[in-house]
């Protein structure tokens, strides 16, 4: 006679297929990480290849029958607690999700994402977009492929979207970019007749070895723990997590512009602080991931921008700032500083844009990932397709390919439908912060003291410990009593650049 499993020992189950499943993942993300920081030159052949298999390997992982089993048998049972359900709702879904995929399209996949971001390192070390272009197009019919796989209602570009945002698509971000334009554009109008501040000063001479150790002078303020990560240069900032324990971020730095390096150090410790705070205990399990692509740009943004931007954050930090670079900043008044970190101006990299003029950078490249997958655009096209854009939008002249449409790292990893989350985050950021100066007593005062316990305390308890359990927008409505208004954004933007430009 077959004994039945209580729930207990079959969500215990559950939990060790879970964690085998991302150590594998995990072991991966070690891989890449090292691949785009120390791999050297002649690596990269056999580094694809492990990618590949370890990719195949979780991929089994995460299809075996047995998971499957439990996983239904699970979802009947009733006396699992809130988030022992929610985990299990929601790695079914994944699970089912995961068995869509081909075995031979999950290595084929692995294979050209290695060869693209090759190609893009070769790309742009040759400013050649041609370089690039063959892979490129060979990711976005693997990408085509793979919407067909995970199926979609309206435009196949939904389907990848989901992958970022869940329940987010073309028909919503359409809407959000059209209101982008509509409000957006009438500041930015009056900005362009104003005085422009001067910024010159931030592209003096800032030296390598110094702006690092500023650099990590901030991240350890933010409250970033090194014992639980590290950082490196790398060609493209990014964030990576192995565990909440093992969380590692990269910037990059250029010794005639002081922002490249400050202000990705601060984006990326906003990824990096939400990474350390998922719980530890739920490890491997949908409780322990962040809520989406879009809540997770926002705690990067939050931090970047609606703080490191701030004239209260640098009240206190300028001090230490022009005592590091007395040459360059020394003369310069900390209102200068501000203003100069706040310009308004249309430019070419999407990296190093204003918090405004940031959303129409994401804007193009949604635009041009919508017609890629939905076939209207060709990669062969794309070099002229971008130029337009940015003439368009931004009013900017792409001088060249490094400087234009090979600048982000992201299709070169398959990422198609990623970017849109960086405006989401922006207007989840604002509507959040909004909602911590309301309940976090004494808030501005503390960051005026370069105190941020306060803010980052608030942020674990409203946002980082639930993992995956709500939505964005329920986690948004939780926290703030609303789902997602783009209003908080608009009012933030007024009130803080109509002071700087007086309008």
């Amino acid at each position: 006679m077959t004994v039945q499993k209580t729930s207990s020992g079959l969500y215990e189950d559950y939990k060790a297929k879970m964690r085998k499943v991302a150590d594998v993942r995990n072991a991966m993300s070690v891989l890449g990480w090292d691949q785009e920081t120390y791999l050297p030159e002649k690596g990269a052949s056999f580094r694809g290849q492990q990618l590949t298999t370890l990719s195949s390997i979780a991929h089994e992982l995460f299809s075996e029958d047995a998971l499957g089993d439990i996983l239904k048998e699970l979802s009947s049972r009733s006396d699992l607690n809130a988030v022992q359900q929610k985990n299990v709702a929601l790695s079914l879904e994944d699970y089912e999700k995961n068995r869509k995929y081909p075995a031979a399209f999950v290595a084929e996949l692995s294979t050209a994402t290695n060869a693209a971001y090759h190609a893009w390192i070769r790309a742009r070390k040759e400013n050649n977009f041609d370089v690039f272009e063959p892979l490129l197009a060979n990711m976005v019919e693997l990408k085509k492929q793979e919407a067909e796989i995970l199926g979609y209602k309206g435009h196949p570009y939904d389907a990848l979207l989901n992958e970022y945002e869940k329940g987010a698509d073309v028909q919503m971000l359409d809407k959000i970019f059209s209101g982008v334009k509509e409000s957006l554009l009438p500041i930015l109008q009056k900005i362009a007749l104003q005085e422009v501040p001067d910024k010159q000063f931030l592209h003096r001479h800032f030296p390598k070895d110094q702006q690092w150790q500023f650099g990590l002078n901030l991240l350890k303020d933010m409250g970033y723990d090194f014992k639980a990560g590290r950082q490196d240069i790398s060609e493209h900032p990014f964030t990576t997590s192995f565990s909440p324990q093992d969380v590692r971020v990269t910037t990059r730095i250029d010794e005639q512009d002081l922002g490249n390096m400050t202000w990705s150090c601060i984006h990326e410790g906003g990824h990096a602080l939400y990474e350390q705070g998922l719980p530890v205990e739920e490890y491997g399990l949908p409780s322990g991931e962040a809520a989406s692509l879009g809540i997770h740009e926002s705690q990067s943004r939050l931090w970047e921008n609606n703080l490191g931007r701030s004239l209260t954050f640098w009240q206190y930090h300028y001090g230490n700032l022009q005592a590091t670079f007395r040459s360059s900043l020394l003369a310069v008044p900390i209102q200068d500083f501000y203003r100069a970190i706040n310009l308004v101006q249309p430019s070419l990299i999407r990296t190093e844009a204003d918090e405004l003029t940031y959303h129409f950078h994401v804007m193009i490249r949604y635009e041009i990932e919508k017609g890629l997958i939905g076939g209207t655009l060709q990669t062969k096209d794309l070099r002229e397709i971008w130029n337009q854009y940015y003439r368009e939008y931004l009013q900017q002249e792409v001088p060249d390919d490094l400087r234009g449409v090979l600048q982000d790292i992201h299709w070169s990893h398959g990422s198609f439908g990623y970017f849109p989350t960086y405006s989401l985050g922006s207007f989840y950021a604002a509507q959040l912060y909004t909602s911590a100066q309301k309940q976090v007593p004494g808030l501005e005062n503390a960051i005026a003291d370069g105190k941020y316990g306060p803010l980052l305390e608030w942020l674990r308890e409203n946002i980082h410990q639930y993992g995956r359990f709500y939505t964005s927008n329920e986690l948004c409505e939780k926290v703030t009593g609303e789902k997602l208004e783009f209003k908080y954004f608009l009012d933030y933007a007024k009130k803080k650049f109509g002071g700087i430009y007086q309008l």
